[in-house]
């Protein structure tokens, strides 16, 4: 077995590691539906020690407000799959890391969880860059709609996230 995740998840991670390796940057994720999905992508590849700097797994609001300093009335206002939760996430990442660059990812993975606002497949992702103005940083909602279940809602989102970390 060469690697535990699927051939298009381990191509893109090792481009993230060779690209970032070139440039000497260092990234950052703090995951919530993906659940260290994509850090374990990251970990798969060769020489992966000299970009991921860490990982965050907030998948419980509480680790979220206590690992990346993300507001409790960020939460309770905008709920944990907003686009404002997923750019705290990413601001505290990177505050929190030696990262020059950090994604952050949060969302409903299904098959519970689900509403008429935020259906099962929604998935809110943020990258921080760092030394640029934080009103800068990029937050997108996203909607898987054609992913089926769980896994192929996590596998999208770890693809998306992978190539937000590139340079």
């Amino acid at each position: 077995m060469d690697s535990l995740l699927p051939a298009e998840i381990g191509e893109l991670a090792r481009r993230v590691i060779e690209e970032n390796a070139a440039l000497g940057r260092k990234v950052a994720v703090a995951e919530s539906c993906t659940g260290g999905l994509v850090a374990a992508a990251l970990t798969e590849v060769s020489g992966s020690s000299a970009v991921l700097d860490r990982g965050f797994v907030t998948y419980s609001n509480e680790a979220k407000m206590q690992m990346l300093g993300v507001s409790e009335d960020v939460i309770d206002t905008f709920g944990a799959v907003s686009i404002a939760v997923a750019w705290s996430m990413a601001q505290g990442a990177l505050k929190k890391s030696g990262a020059d660059v950090a994604v952050a990812i949060t969302g409903v993975a299904g098959p519970d969880g689900g509403s008429e606002q935020k259906p099962v497949g929604t998935v809110v992702f943020a990258c921080a860059k760092r030394n640029e103005d934080p009103e800068t940083t990029n937050a997108e909602l996203k909607y898987f709609e054609d992913a089926k279940t769980r896994a192929e809602v996590r596998f999208q989102a770890t693809l998306v996230a992978l190539e937000l970390l590139l340079p």
